[in-house]
């Protein structure tokens, strides 16, 4: 890393990489990773992970202007699927939406996804997003094991209670401070599957922290740093950081790592949609390289 000079601070690309949760505490925090783009060099540095114990926090970490401009990718939906939406007789704007949903409790959410699941076969329960299929993510209406539903229930409406773009979504009126700061919907596992197919390499659960889970975070780290991706972006950081990586059997710090390499694909790419899909469906959103 000493071979990369950073740009002023006023002059780069500032890049943010989020692995989210929506009940954050000491034990399962939301990380920030933030680094940036070193376009020449084709690659993504990181230079920071933080990790933040609460959703005020991460509100807070959001709205704090001083931070400047950024291109972020988050790690959980952005919308939700179509199908459901219609079914169920909500909006279908995606701002009229997202208001709907955020007005509605956790415990309304389960029973009105449960209910249209259960009315539906077996083999086919949930409803999926385009971009899921591709991504090979979970349904962004899935309540548990991973629940993404209330990952996006917990994190969209604080993006816009901060004032940020959600590219291809909603772009905010202008506050006057003439930063840009820009979210895309990131999916680690994206990247994690291109290099290691269905080797696991994290787990919440402490008895399934294996030394093979460990290797394979140490060969994932590795195959990031030589760019070995279809994305062509290359991850480099500090020894101590890349020692963070590989020790935080959880994976929370190698995902929020992982999403500012897609971050990093986005904003190389630049407006409008940085990489979006100009097809997409702007009432289900899109996850970022896939």
């Amino acid at each position: 890393m000493a071979a990369l000079r950073a740009p002023s601070v006023a002059t780069r690309q500032l890049l943010v990489g989020c692995d989210f949760s929506s009940s954050p505490s000491r034990k399962k925090p939301i990380v920030m990773a933030t680094g940036w783009l070193h376009s020449a060099n084709q690659c993504v540095v990181l230079e920071r992970l933080e990790r933040l114990e609460s959703l005020d926090a991460f509100t807070f970490w959001l709205s704090d202007l001083q931070k400047g401009s950024w291109v972020g990718a988050f790690d959980f939906p952005f919308g939700l699927p179509r199908e459901l939406v219609v079914q169920l007789g909500w909006p279908q704007s995606w701002p009229a939406l997202i208001a709907h949903y955020a007005g509605l409790e956790r415990s309304q959410i389960r029973a009105l996804f449960a209910a249209f699941c259960n009315a539906r076969p077996v083999g086919g329960k949930f409803a999926h997003r385009a971009t899921d299929g591709l991504a090979g993510s979970s349904p962004s209406m899935k309540w548990v094991n991973p629940p993404v539903a209330f990952m996006l229930h917990a994190g969209v409406p604080r993006l816009l209670q901060a004032g940020v773009t959600l590219a291809g979504l909603y772009a905010p009126p202008d506050d006057g401070s003439g930063l840009l700061r820009l979210a895309l919907e990131g999916y680690p596992g994206l990247l994690a599957k291109e290099i290691l197919g269905r080797t696991p390499y994290k787990s919440d659960n402490r008895a399934k922290q294996t030394p093979e889970k460990l290797l394979a975070r140490k060969d994932l780290i590795t195959l990031l740093e030589q760019g070995a991706t279809r994305l062509a972006l290359r991850l480099k950081t500090t020894h101590a950081l890349r020692d963070t990586l590989v020790a935080d059997a959880s994976g929370d710090s190698l995902d929020a790592a992982l999403c500012l390499v897609q971050a990093g694909w986005g904003a190389r790419l630049g407006p409008p949609l940085y990489g979006l899909p100009n097809d997409m469906d702007a009432l289900e959103g899109w996850i970022v390289s896939a």
